[in-house]
């Protein structure tokens, strides 16, 4: 019994995604079930997944956050109206100016975290208020309405689109074949990871534990492709999203520096004296958080196809509910690119939902602050659990 009910703790806020779906499908009379809302719930939400990824390094090391990179989304793309739309610039440059920016802001306030000493949110908050003004300031100036538009169709079909596009309704080939062999090495995947750590003599999650992640993971992915086939084809936001979160999954889980957030969020001190460069690491966390902020940006602004002075609202508070949500903890120290990844898709099919419902967003916000405070709450108890056992 105790086995099942580990299964089931672990897969906490998975059920909780499913649930919620569910629910969500009912209140709106199956608009849930839509194809389009399946495209919807990637283009809509991918900056949170961008975003909450640079957020979960940056909680991994004891809790902290970044408060800045809504704003710095505006900021951005307000920079990138401006060199794209108003001064024709070729967009490949207008990208690598504003990526360039972004990294310069990460090492600044890297550096003023980690070496100066300055509190995280005192820094980020800082930016804050600081990148939402200048990217106000800098869209007022050059627009009479606040908003720059059409950016390049170059731009736009870098960071937006659909590869090999179909008409809706029309089965998208491509989408399938992709669906189906992203099954296939989820569940080689699975079962080979398993396998390494029992021959290694390492704790390992029990055979029926596999097989389950392995059919839900592998449920979900065809739901997807199967909804998103009906719906012209594979999302390029969808793609980026994915690069992403291979690559600091990979970082996380498999390489010495990705283990060194962990152990910072544990015991900095003790992480300090074994050798560890604790400033270091504090400085890449932040930087890393600037950089994924750009990347975000150019996708916020292909989806909306113009740069506005809202851009950029709440996105931090999504990234941190999406992180918290997953089971990143906000003290630091545990968490996982896979959780995260749940965490995200359960605020974006909160919000969805919630639209699609016609609710008030000021209830809607009402809704997401309840379940931040929620997954919290259980992140805090199941630890208590687990100490007294």
């Amino acid at each position: 019994m105790n086995k099942y009910l580990d299964i089931l703790k672990k897969n906490a806020m998975l059920i909780v995604l499913v649930l919620v779906f569910l629910f969500f499908s009912i209140l709106t009379k199956g608009q849930m079930f839509q194809p389009l809302q399946f495209n919807a719930l990637i283009t809509q939400n991918a900056y949170v997944y961008i975003l909450a990824t640079g957020m979960l390094m940056c909680m991994l090391t004891g809790g902290n956050i970044d408060l800045s990179c809504g704003s710095f989304v505006c900021f951005l793309g307000a920079v990138g109206g401006v060199l794209m739309v108003v001064k024709g610039m070729n967009p490949v440059a207008a990208i690598l100016i504003m990526l360039a920016i972004g990294i310069v802001y990460g090492c600044v306030l890297g550096y003023l975290i980690a070496y100066v000493n300055v509190p995280p949110w005192i820094a980020t908050l800082a930016g804050y208020l600081a990148f939402r003004g200048l990217g106000t300031k800098i869209l007022s100036d050059n627009s009479s309405t606040g908003s720059l538009a059409p950016f390049p169709e170059s731009f736009l079909n870098i960071f937006s689109g659909k590869i090999f596009s179909t008409k809706l309704g029309v089965t998208n080939t491509f989408c399938i074949i992709v669906g189906i062999v992203v099954c296939v090495v989820i569940v080689v995947l699975n079962f080979t990871s398993r396998a390494k750590k029992l021959k290694k003599g390492y704790e390992a999650d029990s055979l029926v534990a596999v097989i389950v992640k392995s059919v839900l993971s592998v449920a979900v992915v065809l739901l997807f492709t199967l909804k998103l086939s009906k719906a012209g084809g594979i999302p390029v936001t969808l793609l980026w999203v994915a690069l992403v979160v291979l690559i600091y999954n990979f970082i996380t889980s498999r390489t010495v520096f990705g283990r060194y957030f962990y152990t910072i969020g544990g015991n900095a001190e003790a992480t300090r004296l074994s050798g560890v460069d604790t400033k270091k690491i504090m400085f890449f966390a932040y930087l890393n958080m600037a950089f994924l902020t750009a990347v975000s940006s150019y996708i916020v602004v292909s989806r909306f196809q113009a740069a506005n002075a809202y851009t950029g609202n709440y996105y931090e508070m999504d990234a941190i509910a999406a992180c918290v949500v997953g089971g990143v903890s906000a003290y630091g120290g545990s968490g996982n690119v896979f959780g995260m990844i749940v965490g995200a898709t359960l605020i974006g099919v909160i919000n969805l939902g919630m639209s699609l419902a016609g609710w008030d967003a000021d209830l809607q916000r009402v809704v997401k602050g309840l379940v931040l405070l929620f997954a919290v709450v259980f992140d805090i108890i199941s630890k208590k659990n687990e100490n007294i056992k």
